[in-house]
């Protein structure tokens, strides 16, 4: 089923985050907790990831109200991130099909600019990024049922 879901980027304290978040609106996190860094299966040509980085949040997600979903992730600057106002939100689009998913992120990137081309990930979906002409921060993820 198609969602909608708004997806945050701490510097190293979404951990920290969620926690104040299910303290307030109750409930457990989805798809089986916290996905760490460190969790990451070894990619060719990338360097090894720094021990310090191992144990930080890579995906949560919680429900808070009438099935909404908040998400979030540690954007290290070890990592190439760079976590400023205005980066640190994505309005994230789970659409039911490849197709669709790759008609929303033409539309939207249209004129902005495409941060990571849609590709087969390694957790199952296809996944990509881009900032629309108006600078609203989109992702993609799609995880289409056989």
């Amino acid at each position: 089923m198609a969602r909608v879901s708004t997806y945050l980027n701490f510097p190293r304290n979404t951990e920290e985050a969620f926690n104040f978040y299910k303290s307030v609106f109750g409930g457990e996190f989805g798809n089986d907790g916290i996905a760490r860094f460190g969790d990451i299966p070894p990619q060719e040509g990338m360097p090894p990831m720094a021990e310090a980085d191992k144990n930080l949040v890579m995906h949560i997600e919680l429900e808070i109200l009438g099935g909404y979903v908040l998400m979030g992730t540690d954007a290290p600057e070890s990592m190439g991130f760079k976590v400023n106002f205005g980066n640190n939100s994505y309005i994230n689009l789970e659409p039911d099909t490849k197709s669709e998913t790759k008609k929303l992120f033409d539309a939207l990137s249209a004129g902005g600019i495409v941060t990571m081309e849609l590709q087969d990930m390694f957790w199952g979906a296809y996944y990509g990024s881009c900032s629309d002409k108006f600078g609203v921060q989109w992702m993609f993820n799609c995880v289409e049922k056989a």
